[in-house]
């Protein structure tokens, strides 16, 4: 797997995500990508109370532990990298979790507007 050159969506280099719990297509802590990444985990986000409701409802439970693979889910305030079409599939249900636009992969884009990823956008002045 050869992976995406590491850039954020402002074409800088990509800052870390999350190292706890680890994150990323790679879990190497940043959003980076591939052309094997089929889910564009790409975007990293501030995890929500209403994303992991969404999230759990739509057959992805993030919040629960899976000792096995060394997770000790997620909580509101934790980073993640998330699919792109996951994030946008939120927005429309009105859990969308923030962004952070410096640690988010430049793929993203390909899915998900800038001016929406702004939005939601926490760390712009």
């Amino acid at each position: 797997m050869e992976m995406e050159e590491s850039l954020n969506v402002f074409g800088e280099k990509l800052g870390l995500c999350g190292e706890d719990p680890v994150t990323g297509f790679f879990r190497d802590g940043r959003c980076n990508t591939c052309r094997d990444d089929l889910g564009s985990h790409t975007v990293c986000i501030e995890v929500s109370k209403e994303f992991l409701a969404f999230s759990k409802s739509r057959g992805n439970d993030l919040s629960s532990p899976v000792p096995e693979y060394d997770f000790k889910g997620l909580r509101p305030g934790d980073s993640w990298c998330l699919c792109a079409a996951r994030w946008l599939e939120a927005l429309e249900c009105d859990s969308a979790p923030r962004v952070h636009l410096q640690k988010t992969h430049i793929k993203a884009l390909h899915l998900a507007p800038m001016a929406l990823l702004k939005k939601y956008a926490v760390d712009l002045n």
